[in-house]
């Protein structure tokens, strides 16, 4: 332990080099001593008295220039033993004064026979009053040395703790850019997601966002959809790349040209939404004229002169109305159709009688109704296998419907039908006890199943599932809920409870097509989650594009920081397997694996809990 020693008399120096001297056999005594004066954690760990390297300076000037130097070297002292008057040169207390501008870490021990400074006056200058000690000359050798081990180790244990408290802040330093950076990849994903990458205007999942934004306020608004006429010819003709300006010309047209407050998206292709508020179905007709006519004339691409148009289709929605959004954009399309059959240039309202498909609809409607009771309904189960050994964990419950007069009908037709009426709770009653009813033969694997946003706002909603589970004799982990961002977000404090009552009674709690919606760091870490589902757009698109590669590694890193699972939908080959078990994707889901399978099979491929080759049922083989 280095010490540091400014006194002017060279008796003082003698005594203190027969004070830090090798220890004496009774070393062990002193430090006990030392223990009971200054406390325990002031003490080294080892039984012997620590060795000193005492630095002997006459003038404070030098004992200044001799902790520059240590500074400097990297090896600084610990503790420094002052006197006060040391004529000719600065006293005692400009010497520590001057030491303590260099070391702010050192500690000062006063040692005088005299009172020319009182403590105060030393500790202004030289403190803080936790580094300054005092002693009185003539001191006792037993004295000198506890006071150095105890403010030496006391040094140490300082040191150690400064240099900890650095790690830590930079730690904190390293979480905080990480989360800036997930805040930044979280809304460029959110922006590419919402965006159409040539236009950057909204795309459809955006347009799609607004719709739904609008039908809960009052007042009546318009939904038009807009094509572009000869558009094919431009990109036939004069190549894709005029064909993109062509689109970037019309979007500006839109934009300017829309009522006021009005919402322009690309929705794909040359295929534009627009909304607007209206005060009924003349006014409407009215302002799409208006865009029509500005996207009617000339336009300039890379020299040549093409012939711009649109034609569009409207339909307007009135506060007593219930359509919802899907069934919007379906009438307005239709409203379209019927503009482009009638030429170039035209404006069509929706009417009734361009709506063949809502025949269809009260059709499906009907017969959805007795679906159970005709033994028309059926589940097909898909695995999800882990992503360390591919071995299957669980399986998604999709709900199948097969009629006599149409064949096997899309849920993607009849989940909405069925949404839109009761129907979706006596279709979600029957899977739930259906699935529930399957898991139990089992091996351990839990099933995964869909809750509709009308399911999950169901009064007592909790009290439905754990019935349900109870009468099945499953134990709640082996049940995973799948939610849509949607579902809770509507009403997220009510949502917020829902969710965390269902993970309390050990329900695993998953949302679906994540990376769609509505999704913010803040809401996800708000609900209690157990794992997020990307979309398999994004999957989809992982090995074509930059920018969903991004997002899913974005999604991925988000619920690792989380403490969330990940799991990828729709994987459909080795490539992606690869690519996602590297990112560090903990499930995965696809036809790579198995198409959904009846529950027989599921159960086979369950017992052998393997997903390779061997043991795959209707995969990618089958």
């Amino acid at each position: 332990m280095r010490i540091l020693i400014v006194d002017d008399e060279p008796g003082m120096h003698d005594s203190y080099r027969r004070s830090f001297a090798p220890a004496p056999a009774d070393a062990g005594t002193l430090l006990a001593m030392a223990a009971e004066l200054f406390g325990d954690d002031a003490m080294p760990s080892h039984d012997a008295a620590p060795g000193f390297a005492p630095t002997h300076c006459m003038q404070g000037l030098d004992a200044v220039a001799a902790v520059e130097r240590a500074l400097a070297d990297g090896d600084p002292f610990p503790v420094a033993f002052i006197d006060v008057r040391m004529p000719p040169g600065i006293d005692g207390k400009e010497t520590a004064r001057r030491i303590r501008a260099l070391d702010p870490e050192i500690n000062l021990v006063i040692v005088t026979g005299f009172s020319d400074f009182s403590p105060l006056e030393i500790s202004r200058a030289a403190g803080p009053a936790d580094k300054i000690f005092y002693i009185a000359k003539p001191f006792e050798v037993a004295e000198v040395v506890q006071t150095a081990t105890a403010l030496g180790g006391r040094w140490a244990i300082d040191r150690e703790l400064a240099a900890a408290r650095a790690r830590l802040a930079e730690q904190v330093v390293q979480l905080e850019e990480q989360g800036l950076e997930l805040a930044a990849n979280e809304s460029r994903a959110v922006h590419i997601a919402t965006h159409d990458s040539l236009t950057d205007a909204p795309n459809r999942l955006a347009f799609q966002r607004a719709l739904a934004e609008r039908v809960r306020r009052p007042g009546s608004f318009a939904v038009a959809m807009l094509d572009l006429d000869r558009f094919k010819l431009v990109n036939d003709t004069l190549g894709h790349l005029a064909g993109d300006e062509l689109l970037r010309e019309m979007c500006a047209i839109l934009v300017g040209t829309v009522p006021n407050g009005g919402l322009v998206a690309r929705l794909g292709g040359d295929e534009f939404g627009l909304m607007f508020d209206t005060p009924g179905d003349e006014a409407a007709v009215m302002a799409c004229e208006r865009v029509v006519h500005a996207c009617t004339g000339t336009v300039k691409l890379f020299g040549h002169s093409v012939q711009g148009g649109a034609s569009t289709g409207v339909v307007v929605r009135t506060c007593e109305d219930s359509r919802d959004v899907v069934d919007l954009m379906r009438r307005s399309d239709l409203a379209l159709n019927d503009a482009k059959r009638a030429g170039r240039g035209v404006v069509r309202l929706f009417d009734e009688s361009m709506d063949e498909s809502i025949r269809f609809r009260r059709r499906v409607e009907s017969g959805l109704g007795q679906a159970i009771g005709r033994g028309e309904l059926a589940l097909a189960y898909q695995p999800i296998v882990a992503r360390q050994g591919l071995d299957v964990v669980g399986f998604e419950a999709l709900l199948r419907w097969h009629t006599d007069e149409y064949g096997p009908i899309s849920p993607a037709t009849f989940i909405p039908i069925a949404e839109d009426s009761n129907l979706i709770h006596e279709l979600g009653d029957w899977v739930l006890h259906e699935a529930l009813a399957v898991l139990r033969d089992w091996p351990g694997q839990y099933v995964s199943v869909n809750f509709s946003p009308r399911q999950f706002r169901r009064p007592n909603f909790v009290g439905h599932v754990v019935e349900a589970v109870q009468r099945a004799g499953v134990e709640p982990a082996r049940l995973q809920i799948e939610i849509t961002e949607t579902a809770i977000f509507d009403d997220a404090e009510r949502a917020a409870e829902t969710l965390y009552r269902l993970r309390q009674m050990g329900f695993r709690i998953a949302l679906d097509d994540f990376g769609t919606g509505y999704s913010s760091l803040y809401n996800i870490r708000k609900f209690a989650l157990d794992s997020l589902k990307i979309d398999r757009s994004f999957i989809d698109g992982m090995g074509r594009e930059r920018e969903s590669a991004a997002i899913v590694h974005s999604i991925i890193h988000l619920g690792q920081a989380l403490g969330l699972g990940v799991i990828a939908e729709g994987v459909e080959t080795e490539a992606q397997v690869a690519l996602l078990r590297a990112a560090g994707a903990s499930h995965l889901q696809g036809y790579y694996f198995s198409r959904p399978v009846p529950a027989a099979q599921a159960r086979e491929l369950a017992t052998r809990r393997f997903s390779g080759d061997e043991g795959m049922v209707g995969g990618r083989h089958g």
